[in-house]
């Protein structure tokens, strides 16, 4: 028996992400404005469900409050901005602000397991919402614009919203994908498996915990810098709300929880539920329950896990697979053949 990490398939899909990425960054240079902005939304998407997936999938935290580091980046972003700063320098500093206040933040979620930690994510971003609401600075309850766009040109701007959109992706998977394929990746699964088992065996769980929920919090705040950016106004009803939190767990469940790919698979799933349903009103809402229902009943696992399980087929190799070597009757077999 050995162990097997890449395959012919995944070193070739691993490669072609690469050139994938270079496609993309033309986007901007051959389709209007309103096509990119569309494809914007389907990057904040995938970096969401990246996210959720790596606190849920891999470290077992099921948190139905990242909305509150959503909100942390698009108001840090008008924070900064209004201060003078350059508009994408502000979101920037605003990420950054999001990944820094996950830190204490960390220090008391992480003291709560199960449902106590959904819950407690959630009241966390409704405090952070109720505290935007009382700063006449931020707009209060009434919401404010990004107003230190219109320096841009329409169409410069949306270009430049769209490759910081992509280069987040680009960044936030990579890092994810490298974390999970080294020894932290391991212990992180072992603890979201069985924590104390793991804590038994030396892991230390609670650092590890706090990695992913900080990289978990830069990954939401750049979703949020990437929504004021690309819609222009954000008020506290709609950046804070726990909306944001059931398209990650739909995407997330319905694409594969778990599974590297299956986030991503979910996103473009509800980008497009989203393009083709959103003019329909309520049926929209209908077509997004359908779906999560249907997927729930039919495919436990999600898309993409049930295709790894039936198919064993994994393009981004981020696990190990026991591969049981040929025998040397076997061998000859298939040589006289």
């Amino acid at each position: 028996m050995k162990v097997q990490r890449w395959t012919r398939t995944s070193r070739l899909f691993t490669a072609g992400t690469g050139g994938v990425a270079l496609a993309l960054a033309s986007v901007p240079l051959i389709f209007d404005p309103d096509v990119v902005q569309k494809l914007t939304n389907l990057l904040i998407l995938v970096i969401l469900a990246a996210m959720w997936n790596a606190l849920a999938g891999y470290g077992g935290l099921l948190s139905v409050g990242q909305q509150a580091f959503i909100g942390i980046g698009a108001y840090g972003t008008v924070f900064f901005a209004g201060m003078g700063v350059s508009p994408y320098v502000a979101m920037l500093l605003a990420m950054v602000l999001a990944g820094a206040v996950s830190v204490p933040i960390s220090l008391l979620a992480l003291r709560l397991r199960a449902a106590q930690f959904a819950i407690g994510m959630w009241v966390i971003a409704e405090v952070i919402s109720i505290l935007v609401r009382l700063d006449k600075n931020l707009g209060a309850g009434t919401g404010i614009s990004l107003i230190q766009m219109n320096q841009f040109a329409p169409n410069f701007r949306q270009a430049y919203t769209f490759w910081m959109a992509l280069g987040f992706t680009v960044l936030f998977l990579a890092a994810l994908f490298f974390l999970l394929r080294s020894s932290l990746g391991a212990s992180l699964q072992a603890i979201r498996d069985d924590e104390d088992a793991a804590r038994s065996l030396g892991v230390r769980v609670a650092s590890r915990k706090r990695l992913l929920f900080v990289l978990a919090g830069f990954g939401c705040g750049a979703a949020g810098v990437l929504v004021v950016a690309n819609t222009l106004f954000i008020e506290p009803g709609s950046v804070f709300s726990v909306q944001w939190s059931a398209y990650m767990i739909f995407m997330v469940l319905v694409g594969g929880l778990g599974t590297f790919e299956g986030p991503i698979l979910g996103a473009i799933l509800l980008f497009a539920i989203q393009t083709i349903f959103t003019q329909g009103g309520p049926w929209y809402l209908v077509g997004l329950g359908a779906t999560a229902a249907l997927v729930a009943l039919v495919l436990p696992r999600g898309l993409w896990g049930t295709i790894e399980e039936r198919l064993g087929l994994r393009l981004m190799p981020v696990g190990y697979r026991v591969v049981a070597p040929e025998t040397k009757t076997e061998t000859k077999v298939q040589a006289s053949a």
